[in-house]
């Protein structure tokens, strides 16, 4: 199948121009997406584009990752209800430097490749464009009525905060790097997110008005959840591809419990396996759905994707210690089975306090398990902490020399999913 046809069963494409799938199938094709620097690392979000790009590459066209630096300065207003905070130029710089390393581990730059993949900075060519010079040589080709009829324009014009002039100019520049693209590398295609269809078809309409060229878009959904959440968020953040941000244990335990309904439909999309082997498992998974073979082969493509074979086998390492032997006491934990649980969260506790003793609320609020005393007190009347996994019994309870690990450690598990290795220091 082609590149669209595998896209689509994938359901990868959510709107595409006409004459987009008959040009990918004439000739090797240039195309790119845009990736927007406000921070210093891609997270889960940023997973379907990158895909899209290997995707993109595996069939035969060259890809372009694009870094907005010119544009992460002026801040895109699609799917956003208020004006966002500008960054300063160094920490623009700092999160354009992080982003570019990324994505360079997961396209191929040989240069010996007819379709090398490529990276681009808009800042190189805004930073020597004159405010004037925009104006005069692309603004007039774009009217505000055919600017203002975008979706993203127009709910921020009707909604109460309206829109800067900053932000309005998104779109244009938007549409200036397509034109820039495909003048200077011949880029004839840009894809991206739903909701950035209004920027990218101003692409396409300054090259024809600009160039008097062809250019063609199609973009793909944004990521769900079956229960209405927001698709990446945890409660404790965004899950972010850099490991120091959220580490690779983390990151497949965010896959490992995706429920049926999304594990059914993400597998198509944040994998790399064919259809045939795909329907083999949602089969096998609607006859056996306790064996949740769909998010173990999930978790198991997606990071060894992102973070590589070694990686993903700590990650299932780490989870057979913390929830295969549930049943077995934490005594049972050497050191070094406690020392190398990289998904748990690693907390100093004065031991002189342990060895005095202390209630089990100070104690949790003290290491900032939990916020608060009340939040504390709340969580373990609810049967919600253990302690060397031992159920908490009750706020009476004194955290002592006694529940040292080793002389050394106390596990603590809050609700189902986290936990929390308390050093005494």
């Amino acid at each position: 199948m082609n590149l669209i046809e595998e896209l689509r069963w994938r359901g990868m494409i959510a709107d595409i121009m006409p004459g987009t799938e008959e040009h990918l199938n004439k000739e090797m094709t240039t195309g790119y997406i845009g990736f927007d620097p406000t921070a210093d690392s891609l997270h889960i979000g940023s997973l379907v584009p990158i895909l899209l790009l290997v995707h993109f590459q595996k069939a035969g066209h060259k890809p372009i990752a694009l870094v907005g630096g010119a544009t992460g300065m002026v801040g895109d207003p699609s799917g956003k209800s208020e004006e966002r905070n500008l960054l300063s130029e160094e920490a623009l710089q700092k999160n354009v430097a992080g982003v570019k390393a990324q994505l360079e581990q997961f396209l191929d730059f040989n240069p010996t490749l007819p379709n090398a993949a490529e990276m681009a900075n808009n800042y190189d060519w805004f930073k020597n464009i004159s405010f004037i010079d925009f104006l005069r040589d692309t603004g007039k080709h774009i009217t505000v009525n055919y600017m203002m009829a975008k979706d993203s324009v127009k709910k921020r014009i009707e909604g109460e905060t309206g829109i800067s002039y900053t932000e309005f100019a998104y779109q244009l520049m938007q549409g200036y790097d397509f034109y820039w693209l495909y003048q200077h590398k011949n880029c004839k295609l840009q894809m991206g997110g739903s909701d950035q269809w209004g920027n990218m078809t101003t692409g396409t309409e300054l090259i024809r008005r600009k160039a008097g060229g062809e250019a063609f878009v199609f973009t793909n959904p944004l990521i769900t959840k079956a229960d209405g959440g927001k698709f990446g968020k945890t409660e404790s953040g965004n899950v972010w591809l850099d490991p120091a941000r959220t580490s690779p244990y983390q990151f497949y335990q965010f896959w490992l419990n995706a429920s049926d309904t999304d594990a059914e439909k993400w597998i198509k999309i944040f994998t790399f396996l064919n259809r045939d082997t795909v329907e083999k498992l949602i089969t096998e998974h609607q006859q056996n759905p306790s064996s949740r073979i769909l998010q173990k082969t999930l978790a198991q493509e997606i990071t060894t994707f992102v973070h590589g074979k070694e990686e993903f086998e700590k990650a299932v390492e780490t989870t057979q210690k913390l929830f295969a032997n549930q049943n077995a006491p934490a005594e049972s934990l050497s050191v070094e089975d406690l020392e190398g649980m990289e998904g748990v969260i690693k907390v100093d506790y004065a031991k002189e306090k342990i060895t005095g003793g202390t209630d089990i609320v100070s104690f949790l609020a003290e290491t900032t398990i939990l916020p608060s005393k009340g939040e504390a007190r709340k969580l373990v009347e609810g049967g919600g902490i253990s302690i060397n996994r031992k159920k908490a019994d009750g706020v009476k309870m004194i955290i002592d020399s006694q529940l040292l690990l080793h002389d050394k450690y106390i596990l603590v598990q809050k609700g189902k999913k986290n936990y929390y290795l308390v050093q005494a220091v």
